[in-house]
């Protein structure tokens, strides 16, 4: 049996939907409570443990650090050492933002990590934590994530098209929109993987192929979904946010792909499938 954090959270619910999992809530599992998560481990004594579930909510993060940091810093050390424990696989979701987002060179798995943000720091700490554990484990840091589920960046734009003539979109951020379907059957194969090649842990890449910046991922929703909305480039500078957005989060996905054969999953393809869900699910 594998235990998931995170039920309502996009990979979460594309975890559910691909295989037989027991899935956790906040009522099941209060991310601010670390101990409890870790109860909730050796309770229940599953074959692997898939973290998906964090403070998310970038902007928040930073009048809220305290909170943050626990979920996404505290709470993932004490989950992690519950499956060290058990001698049972740890697979769990970070994030690009654990990097300073300069450059334009893809960042690898050992490149220096230095956070400009709560969300990237708190990220971070809850990364050196799990490695920290000294268990069974993968780091998999991911971008730019999308679905039909939840809030995200092609939900947003589908709202704002249709009622928009044209809107103003950041051109000058570059990363790999992820499907969160990718991202549930990569942690999958992971955690299986991992069972049998415990060698195998450690830090690794995923996102989806190819990078793009953020206008032109809206400028790809909206034909897809066959809206006539146009869209303008602008600079960061002219969106400013309370958490810095970074301008580089193109990930090396190479190390994932040669450990565990799990290549860049081709956004556009998603694009697709998320739509037709969405357009299923109004219908």
């Amino acid at each position: 049996m594998i235990l998931v954090f995170g039920k309502t959270g996009q990979a979460g619910c594309e975890l559910a939907r691909r295989a037989e999992v027991v899935t956790l809530d906040r009522a099941a599992a209060d991310l601010t409570d670390p101990d409890v998560c870790a109860t909730a481990i050796s309770v229940r004594q599953p074959s692997a443990v898939i973290n998906a579930a964090g403070w998310t909510a970038v902007d928040k993060a930073e009048d809220n650090e305290a909170e943050a940091t626990v979920v996404n810093g505290v709470a993932p050390d004490a989950r992690a050492r519950a499956c060290a424990a058990l001698c049972i696989p740890f697979v769990h979701l970070s994030t690009d933002y654990v990097f300073d987002g300069t450059g334009t060179s893809p960042w690898q798995p050992g490149d220096k990590t230095e956070p400009l943000v709560v969300y990237g720091r708190s990220k971070l700490m809850g990364e050196q934590g799990v490695a920290a554990a000294g268990g069974i484990h993968a780091i998999v840091r991911t971008s730019w994530v999308f679905s039909a589920h939840g809030a995200n960046f092609v939900k947003t734009m589908l709202r704002l098209g249709v009622r928009c003539e044209s809107l103003n979109v950041v051109a000058d951020q570059i990363g790999g929109p992820t499907p969160a379907g990718h991202i549930a059957e990569a942690c999958l194969a992971i955690a299986g993987a991992l069972a049998i090649r415990p060698h195998l842990s450690g830090i690794y890449h995923l996102s989806g192929a190819p990078d793009v910046s953020w206008a032109d991922f809206a400028r790809a929703i909206f034909v897809e979904a066959g809206l006539a909305c146009t869209v303008n480039d602008i600079p960061s500078s002219a969106y400013p946010t309370p958490a810095r957005r970074p301008s580089n989060s193109r990930l090396d996905c190479s190390s994932l792909r040669e450990a565990f054969g799990i290549g860049r999953a081709d956004w556009r393809r998603g694009l697709v499938s998320v739509l037709g869900e969405l357009k299923r699910g109004s219908s």
